[in-house]
């Protein structure tokens, strides 16, 4: 499985906030302008508190079954690929999800912010990116988590070092 790209994320988050700035541009020329709910920030931070949840539980897992304690419950292969690829889909959701809030949140802080409604829609706006940076800090905090220790034995290239 491939890691994470910090690249890939922020390309993501800009393009989706120009995208959406610029559509924030075009809705309100008609007279409107679509608002961002107030759920919003409030499901990107469960999600993250998801993510984060579950990085802790393998962490203390995957500590006690190194240290081989007794009684120490094992982590099962594929429920740890399974929370890798939940972590991975949801970073690349929040960073398309953030951008796009942020878009709308930059159009709005270029308008007038006298009108409460527009206030308190930038203030939600602001929320959600600062909530979707930390699903992706959640997300790449359990993919270190999950990484599989180095082998001494192979090189860098993935050979085996021969004696």
């Amino acid at each position: 499985m491939r890691q994470l790209r910090i690249g890939v994320l922020l390309g993501l988050f800009a393009a989706a906030g120009v995208v959406s700035w610029g559509g924030a541009r075009l809705w309100s020329s008609v007279g409107t302008l679509p608002s961002v709910p107030v759920a919003a920030p409030i499901v990107l931070a469960l999600i993250a508190a998801v993510l984060l949840a579950t990085a802790l539980s393998l962490r203390a897992r995957l500590r006690a079954q190194r240290e081989r304690r007794p009684g120490a419950k094992g982590v099962d292969p594929l429920v740890a690929a399974r929370a890798l690829v939940f972590g991975q889909a949801s970073a690349l959701v929040a960073a398309l999800v953030s951008g796009m809030y942020g878009g709308v949140g930059a159009f709005l802080l270029m308008e007038e912010l006298d009108v409460p409604a527009r206030r308190d829609q930038a203030i939600y706006a602001g929320t959600s990116v600062a909530a979707g940076a930390a699903v992706i800090a959640a997300a790449l905090f359990l993919e270190r988590v999950c990484r599989l220790p180095e082998d001494k034995d192979q090189q860098p290239g993935g050979r085996a070092a021969r004696a």
